[in-house]
């Protein structure tokens, strides 16, 4: 059906001005943190958002102001995960991935590759984006927790002497 009536539309007019409102207000209240790069955690936090703003639009049976505390909860929520986490060592491996080398002293790192499903493609890829033509050029290749590809020149060290690359998972 394309058309009920016009009072539908005003309804859906109106609670997603307003929601959409209310989402941004939330998101500024929660800080930078909640439109950050995403990491596996915060990923699930803004589909949440996502599937909530949807059901608040088009969902007859949720009110807004429910909407607008789920919307509070789930940023109220993510704040929390991130504080306990800055605080303690347990949260944060319960949440947060490591960061995984991919490539050490130009030499690919296969098993970590494969056990991340990352190709040699994607790492070729990301050494040319940083101007590195071959493997033996680069220190290291760092799978990093949001899932971006971090490399170091080997004009910077060895891999194993940069302070840097201390917590990565080897």
């Amino acid at each position: 059906m394309f058309y009920d009536n016009a009072l539908g539309l005003l309804r859906v007019f109106v609670i997603t001005l307003s929601a959409y409102v209310i989402l941004i207000v939330v998101l500024r209240a929660a800080g930078k943190r909640a439109l950050a790069k995403l990491n596996a955690f915060d990923l699930v936090v803004t589909v949440a958002l996502g599937s909530t703003l949807a059901t608040v639009l088009l969902s007859k049976d949720v009110a807004l102001a429910e909407g607008a505390m789920a919307f509070a909860m789930l940023a109220a929520l993510q704040y929390a995960v991130a504080w306990a986490s800055i605080r303690s060592d347990k949260v944060r491996d319960a949440v947060r991935a490591e960061p995984r080398m991919l490539l050490e002293d130009g030499v690919l790192q296969r098993d970590a590759m494969t056990a991340e499903r990352v190709t040699a493609d994607e790492v070729a890829s990301a050494l040319r984006r940083k101007g590195i033509g071959r493997l033996a050029d680069a220190a290291a290749v760092v799978l990093e927790t949001d899932g971006s590809l971090s490399v170091i020149a080997a004009d910077a060290g060895k891999a194993a002497e940069l302070d840097m690359l201390e917590d990565v998972q080897r």
